[in-house]
């Protein structure tokens, strides 16, 4: 894991909740990982796993009623979690940036892409419109835009999904911020240019020093992408460690699943395998070990919740039947 002592960003033991009528929704139950200069950290998951709402909890994006219940987030050692809605305006999009995987919840559709840009490299630079408008080009040509003059001129409406989510990444990039938070961002796009934006964040991280976090379900992306990766069921971490060591010896049975049900691997006519069951309902989470019931090496000890052990350097599982490191078989990817 990374040396806290060193991390840009540090979130420890957070815990978002939502009430509601029936009860309190735990969407994430005691998160806590760190990440440091550089270093891109993929987060990975089913829908409905967590992993979007820890990223907006880090930026202080949940909406009303929901709440940071519990824990911190230290940027750069600060407790962002405590700062007020001025500190956070000051930070976010300058210093800690969040691609989101809806690029109209960054665009305003009624204001042209110029605008748009401008203002955000205005907002935390005192620098001219020329300049900010000289930013903007730049940018959108990294991210693979062809013409970006005419682009700036138009307005969100009249362009694709995926060159709106472009854009919405550009925007993200403007200030090279120490902190990038990436919601699912190239699930729109092309192939392509997907591996282009996927080019350009690396090359960023290595120039520059950003610290990635890479909100994906896609494992495929991560694999070749993420230094470390964490992964996340029903609010909580159950994996985490360097990428190598997970993908190929992964311990958890859920890391086990999900790698298994990725296509590619398997000879062609040939069944994918998928993970039985579906996700527990996040206001009737099962006592102990919350993947239990849609485990084969479940039994009366996963009643407990088994903590996040370390069992080798950098590599912590939470489940008490690990796979002592074994990798893969065949018979794990077919059904």
């Amino acid at each position: 894991m990374t040396d806290t002592a060193i991390a840009t960003l540090q979130v420890e033991n957070l815990e978002t909740h939502f009430p509601t009528r029936d009860g309190i929704v735990r969407a994430v139950d005691g998160v806590s990982f760190s990440v440091g200069r550089g270093e891109i950290l993929g987060l990975v998951g089913e829908s409905g796993s967590g992993k979007s709402i820890t990223g907006f909890s880090i930026l202080g994006l949940i909406d009303q009623p929901g709440r940071i219940a519990n824990g911190r987030v230290l940027f750069k050692g600060e407790d962002i979690t405590a700062a007020g809605e001025t500190r956070l305006r000051q930070l976010r999009g300058a210093r800690i940036a969040m691609i989101f995987q809806d690029p109209m919840m960054t665009l305003n559709p009624v204001l042209r892409i110029d605008t748009q840009m401008i203002e955000a490299v205005q907002a935390h630079q005192k620098v001219s419109k020329a300049a900010a408008r000289d930013r903007a080009i730049e940018t959108l040509k990294a991210v693979g835009i062809a013409a970006p003059e005419e682009r700036l001129t138009a307005y969100p409406h009249q362009m694709s999904g995926g060159m709106r989510q472009r854009i919405a990444i550009a925007i993200a990039l403007l200030h090279k911020p120490d902190v990038i938070i990436a919601d699912e961002p190239t699930t729109a796009l092309d192939v392509t240019i997907q591996g282009q934006i996927l080019y350009e964040v690396r090359k960023l991280c290595r120039e520059t020093g950003t610290s990635l976090i890479w909100i994906t379900h896609d494992l495929s992306v991560v694999a070749g992408l993420a230094d470390r990766i964490m992964v996340m069921y029903a609010g909580r971490i159950v994996e985490t460690g360097p990428i190598g060591t997970v993908i190929e010896r992964p311990q958890h049975p859920y890391t086990r699943g999900l790698i298994g049900s990725v296509p590619g691997a398997l000879p062609r006519g040939k069944r994918l395998f998928q993970i039985p069951g579906m996700a527990p309902a996040p206001l009737n989470l099962p006592e102990g070990c919350r993947f239990k019931a849609r485990c084969t090496r479940a039994d009366a000890a996963c009643d407990t919740m088994p903590p996040l052990a370390e069992l080798s350097p950098g590599h912590a599982v939470r489940c008490v039947h690990p796979f002592d490191a074994a990798p893969i078989t065949a018979a794990e990817t077919a059904s």
